[in-house]
């Protein structure tokens, strides 16, 4: 059975069994209000649903006070309202807050299996609906409304038949997940071997990265090894300030400080997409925070330990500007000291730079620190076969770590099309 033919965007089709019913009918809009602001905050998101806001990693700001957020119980609809065209949309397992902007609603009667509601609600050709009735005049700025939302038609299947769906789902997809976890503990096992080998690899040699036991620092430098202080082995610059009005689509890449940060030091390559591009005026106005190819950029603040000493290697040749709140540091004799590069992912590297930035006590990255920071330097030649091991045992590392990302991927989007078949009846349910 097809839904709302006076709008082409909704292509969702039902069996003809299950009755059709306007949200203005099943759900009504509510808006109660945090009176001291004590209530857990909860994130809204097309990914994991509604959320504390404590279980995720969120680095958007928050106010300082959550009196008069919007309060969400147990079995409440909420919606992201700039983001539900995106499926920023569940039905909330907690009691707490939501931003003021979002919109809750409330079942009218028990007409929903919570959970089976949850599912249907971030079912894709819903979400597309959701899309054609969000209003806006770019995707960033478009909003849907509780007075559209409501217009919505939505499928009510026999109750039993929702709790029968609920139950094969959670059992499907408890063994989907399963099998997800287990690929990404593999990749966290992969980049701890990776970080390993290479720490073993820079402090101590190839020898030591294949066979020793003992951690780096337990150790002494092999003999022709020396520590050099950075301003000895580089020059440095500072990245270019960009305002908003200097960017564009297309243009010359730009690499900011957060996507140094995002990086996490897991990789040697500069990142090869770019979210930012700066006008090319700025080659004539501002060349001295164009990057050569060999090029380290530092991140210039150090949020934590983890981040502590971030950057990109630069291994292309054409032209990119380092961002705000960068640092350019340029080898002074070796152009493309691929040695380096894997250094500066060592736990060494992170231990000096945090000794640094601990003795001026400033927790950031400045032209100054990193002059005064030690690097260890093996003998020109063993750095260049340090790289050469490192590119070996690195790619292979990469590649299955590719692998098993590339199977959760595969993964997620069997259990999508699993859930989205069952909630929408095109699955037989036992």
């Amino acid at each position: 059975m097809s839904t709302n033919l006076r709008n082409p965007a909704d292509r969702r089709d039902y069996p003809a069994r299950w009755t059709m019913r306007r949200g203005k009918e099943l759900f009504r809009e509510i808006d109660e209000r945090s009176a001291d602001g004590s209530e857990e905050l909860l994130s809204v998101s097309h990914i994991t649903g509604i959320t504390p806001r404590s279980q995720k990693n969120v680095t958007m700001f928050q106010s300082e006070s959550l009196v008069g957020y919007k309060i969400c119980r147990p079995g409440d609809i909420a919606a992201n309202t700039m983001w539900t065209w995106q499926g920023a949309i569940g039905v909330s397992d907690y009691f707490g807050v939501i931003s003021p902007s979002y919109n809750v609603y409330r079942q009218r009667q028990d007409t929903y299996n919570p959970r089976y509601l949850d599912f249907l609600l971030r079912e894709p050709k819903l979400v597309d609906v959701y899309y054609s009735l969000s209003t806006g005049i770019r995707p960033s700025r478009r909003r849907l409304y509780p007075d559209e939302f409501l217009t919505i038609q939505f499928p009510v299947p026999p109750r039993a038949e929702q709790d029968k769906i609920v139950r094969l789902l959670d059992e499907k997809a408890n063994t989907i997940d399963e099998v997800i976890a287990t690929r990404q503990k593999q990749i966290d096992e992969l980049h701890e071997l990776r970080k390993t080998i290479i720490n073993r690899a820079v402090t101590r040699g190839i020898s030591h990265a294949e066979n020793a036991e003992e951690e780096p620092s337990d150790v002494q430098l092999p003999n022709g090894w020396k520590t050099v202080r950075m301003r000895e082995a580089f020059t440095f610059r500072k990245g270019l300030s960009i305002t908003k009005a200097n960017l564009e689509e297309t243009g010359i890449p730009v690499v900011s400080y957060g996507q140094i940060h995002s990086k996490d030091n897991s990789g040697t390559s500069l990142l090869d997409s770019f979210f930012r591009f700066v006008n090319e005026s700025y080659l004539r106005t501002d060349k001295s925070a164009v990057v050569q190819c060999g090029d380290f950029i530092f991140a210039d603040t150090s949020e934590d330990v983890p981040g502590c000493g971030n950057c990109v290697y630069v291994d292309r040749d054409d032209v990119i500007f380092a961002g705000y709140h960068t640092i350019i540091a340029h080898p002074i004799e070796k152009p493309r000291n691929k040695y380096l590069a894997y250094y500066f992912q060592s736990q060494l590297w992170r231990d000096q730079v945090w000794k640094t930035v601990c003795a001026v006590k400033v927790y950031s990255i400045t032209q100054r620190l990193l002059r005064d920071t030690l690097i260890v330097l093996p003998r020109a030649d063993e750095q260049r076969k340090i790289a050469a091991y490192l590119d070996e045992k690195c790619a292979a590392i990469d590649k299955a770590i590719e692998n098993r990302k590339a199977a959760i991927e595969e993964l997620i989007a069997l259990k999508a099309r699993i859930v989205a078949d069952a909630v929408t009846g095109r699955m037989e349910v036992e």
